[in-house]
């Protein structure tokens, strides 16, 4: 063999341990990496060819390589994700501050419509708007937010500038709502009595 042939038998030798080493254990012959064996013979081209490799050539001292051991992935116990995504926990609305449920309730008793009230606290939380309240009722008149103390509160309303009110831990907001603003002081009037 001539050192010109070297090259080419390495890159052979490299060529069937990595498609050797990818077999994945199938249990169909038909497709299991090739063997040594199953490479054809060059054409001619006039170009010396490569000789057929042995099972383990031989290294420098002229004793037989090991073969490397094939990559095998580390098994372990596999981690089980709940059905469904833990509760929600939001924070507690402060002491003596009324809630959502409570403040609608006194809007439907004062005679101001509140039609289609849905209790949308989960909306409070990281999955939802994110806006930190505890309790969260919206209807279609106006929405009824209750934060947990007054500073959320007050830097909300803010936000929303003159499309709410805020008395306390709890803001009404008209952003999404279809009560005239010259309704809007009955509401708020009614909220002013609660707190």
């Amino acid at each position: 063999m001539t050192t010109r042939n070297l090259p080419a038998v390495g890159i052979l030798l490299v060529a069937v341990a990595v498609t050797a080493g990818c077999g994945g254990g199938d249990a169909d012959p038909s497709s299991a990496a090739p063997t040594a064996s199953s490479f054809s013979a060059p054409a001619a081209t006039g170009l010396p060819s490569a000789p057929t490799p042995s099972a383990s050539p031989p290294n420098a001292s002229g004793a037989a390589s090991p073969a490397a051991p094939p990559s095998v992935a580390p098994e372990g116990p596999t981690q089980r994700r709940p059905a469904s995504p833990p509760p929600v926990v939001l924070p507690k609305r402060p002491t003596g501050a009324p809630g959502a449920k409570q403040v609608v309730d006194a809007f439907r008793a004062a005679g101001l419509k509140v039609p289609h009230p849905k209790d949308r606290s989960v909306d409070c939380g990281p999955d939802g708007l994110g806006l930190g309240c505890s309790e969260l009722i919206a209807t279609d008149a106006v929405t009824v937010y209750v934060f947990p103390d007054e500073t959320s509160a007050g830097d909300i309303a803010e936000t929303w500038g003159g499309q709410s009110y805020r008395r306390g831990a709890v803001v009404l907001n008209y952003l999404e709502a279809k009560t005239p603003a010259a309704d809007r002081p009955r509401y708020e009037k009614v909220l002013d009595r609660l707190g």
